[in-house]
């Protein structure tokens, strides 16, 4: 496979967890993790307030992340950083998921909109 230019591609988003977390070893021996994230806030948008919502699939990688998810349990509030690729290599498929590469467990108080 050819070298793929560097663009930015980073996604930092708080949510929470919505269900329990999938604990597989990929056929490299590498542990992932794999939980639903939950998001709901007000937005701006053209000076017009909106309700976002949305619902995204997240996947970390190693042996830590696979610890420390694993303890978390559902509607546990969490600030996810990382990049957005295709959940998998098939050509035509386009659904999204968010690969983490730093995962801070919130404060009830801090997750909380103002």
């Amino acid at each position: 496979m050819p070298p793929v230019p560097s663009a930015d591609n980073c996604l930092i988003i708080d949510g929470q967890l919505a269900g329990s977390c999938e604990i597989r070893t990929s056929p490299a021996g590498v542990m992932i993790s794999r939980f639903l994230l939950e998001h709901h806030s007000g937005q701006m948008e053209a000076g017009v307030a909106r309700e976002a919502y949305c619902r995204i699939p997240v996947m970390a990688c190693g042996e830590g992340f696979a610890r420390a998810v694993g303890r978390l349990s559902q509607g546990t509030p969490v600030r996810v950083r990382g990049f957005i690729s295709r959940a998998n290599s098939c050509k035509g498929e386009y659904r999204l998921v968010l690969h983490a590469a730093h995962i801070d467990i919130l404060d009830i108080e801090s997750s909380e909109s103002p």
